[in-house]
């Protein structure tokens, strides 16, 4: 039975998920070398924000087959590391995302109206209102760096409390800007427009102190921000120098550049800056969401199924996987297929989108048909996270067509591989049903269902071959399944695709060559 280490602590709705399909060893505080000396007992690894998954930490962890992190950000796990090592890393992208956006609404409010520092005046015995004169936020413009599923919410919360909108966001489109209800604008025009600016965004090398002291210096004097998202986004000495100088009028953070936060400048600001512990998905709502969404992809790649958040598939949104899913499949198929035929080392492989398919996102198609080709070499070993990595490491050079004028089929999928055994293409499509069909082969129309142990000849079209090859097999005990000719013009040259029930016995291949009219054959096993 699979082993799953949880790291850190994780609502119980995960852990009985978990405990479906493996035995679940909750242990939490491990110290970095404690987890590098068990984890290589382990198929999978729940965390949380707590733990930092390191390079060592992957690289012990032999068996391991998934790293799940509750909640949305990565950057405690070394992602690199992982795809290397073919591990999945999944995450809950939408798990909080209600938490996360109230939690900035509410660090907005907060702030406009000193409710923390109110509220420890009041419990001091005092009764003093002159202090506490704060802002409203109606009519005031909310600046949205980043319209993603939070953004989006905390547009539409501010939207109803009657704010006028503007937002950065280079990866959607001005029409989709507009039906959330912001205006489209480039983060300098926000910076210097909005009374309020609050985050949403993922913390890269390129959003890394997007705000500085420059931008903090075109902010309007009576601007406030906020920083729900990640630390280290704004640069928090320059923010303290900015609140401090009177630049601008306050910032609300709830995430910081090392946490738990340390000594700090913020921390002397008073009510011009209101600070949280993280606490952007600590609700009781979030924390079962987050802890169920993922224990519910561990559980499914535990039992050979795909995942939905993985973070490190290239294109594999849970989206584009549900609509491509059946189409991967197909990919990976004949992937394994053109391997084959082409044998040995492969140089190069190129992939074709045809028809109806040419419109979908070629990256996941690619990835599969890498895994599908680099399976006989590998097996196990690779996968749909470090297929790409492993061809690349083997010089396999990848080309990416499309031809969305071919009709043959609703959609259909070309693979093209060069290698030891020379040039082999396969085509394949999806019946209405979801039935993988083998279509055409090297230029033969064929239409063949794939099965698990196949013999492939070219030959002779000319009578008497098929019961030759036929008399052959059965001489050494082979039973045919299903065979298929396909063939361009009569008496010229044709393909034979034969489904046998058992591996093709050894020292066979050779006699079958020998069979007059017979050119070639290869053997697949699926």
């Amino acid at each position: 039975m699979s082993k799953v280490l949880v790291s850190d602590p994780i609502d119980q709705a995960g852990i009985d998920i978990l405990s479906q399909v493996a035995t679940v060893d909750v242990k939490t505080g491990l110290k970095p070398e404690e987890l590098v000396e068990i984890i290589g007992e382990y198929d999978a690894l729940m965390i949380r924000s707590g733990t930092r998954v390191t390079k060592e930490i992957i690289e012990a962890g032999t068996q391991l087959k998934i790293i799940g992190r509750a909640g949305v950000g990565v950057d405690n796990v070394d992602v690199p590391a992982a795809t290397r090592k073919g591990i999945v890393v999944v995450n809950s992208p939408e798990g909080n995302t209600i938490a996360a956006a109230e939690h900035a609404l509410a660090m907005m409010l907060s702030l406009s109206r000193y409710i923390p520092d109110a509220n420890a005046s009041v419990k001091r015995g005092e009764w003093d209102r002159k202090s506490f004169i704060g802002a409203e936020v109606y009519k005031k413009t909310l600046g949205i760096v980043g319209l993603g599923k939070i953004g989006s919410h905390v547009a539409a919360v501010a939207k109803a409390m009657g704010m006028k909108l503007l937002a950065f966001d280079p990866f959607i489109s001005t029409e989709r800007a507009e039906q959330i209800g912001c205006q489209l604008v480039d983060l300098e025009l926000l910076i210097q427009q909005a009374d309020y600016i609050t985050l949403h965004i993922p913390k890269t090398p390129e959003t890394t102190h997007l705000i500085n002291s420059e931008r903090l210096a075109k902010m309007k004097p009576n601007a406030r921000i906020i920083n729900c998202a990640r630390g280290g986004i704004i640069d928090e000495e320059a923010l303290a120098v900015a609140l401090r100088d009177g630049k601008i009028a306050g910032a609300a953070l709830d995430v910081y550049e090392a946490e738990p936060l340390g000594e700090s400048s913020l921390k002397s600001l008073g009510q011009q800056a209101v600070l949280t512990p993280h606490l952007g998905a600590s609700t009781t709502e979030a924390q079962v969401n987050v802890a169920i969404d993922v224990a519910e992809q561990i559980r499914d790649v535990l039992l050979g199924l795909p995942a939905r958040s993985a973070v490190n598939i290239p294109g594999l949104s849970p989206d584009v996987m549900e609509e491509l899913k059946p189409y991967m499949q197909l990919a990976e198929t004949l992937g394994k297929l053109v391997g084959q035929l082409a044998g040995g080392r492969v140089e190069l492989l190129n992939v074709r989108l045809q028809g109806e398919l040419a419109t979908n996102k070629s990256q996941p198609l690619v990835v599969a048909s890498l895994k599908g080709l680099l399976y006989q070499a590998l097996r196990e070993r690779v996968n749909y996270v470090n297929a790409s990595i492993e061809a690349k490491e083997r010089g396999i050079r990848v080309i990416e067509t499309r031809d969305a004028s071919i009709k043959d089929y609703a959609g259909s999928l070309h693979l093209e591989a060069t290698g030891s055994l020379g040039t082999h293409s396969v085509i394949g499509a999806l019946l209405g049903d979801g039935e993988i069909r083998l279509t055409n082969l090297d230029g033969f129309p064929i239409n063949v269902p794939p099965s698990q142990h196949m013999l492939f000849t070219l030959h002779r079209d000319m009578p008497g071959i098929i019961g030759k090859l036929g008399s052959l097999l059965g001489s050494f005990n082979v039973n045919i399944a299903s065979m298929q000719v396909g063939r361009k013009i009569i008496r010229g040259d044709a393909v034979m695709v034969l489904s046998l029930d058992d591996p093709l016995p050894d020292g066979i291949l050779p006699e079958i060559t020998k069979v007059p009219g017979i050119r070639d054959a290869y053997t697949v096993t699926l």
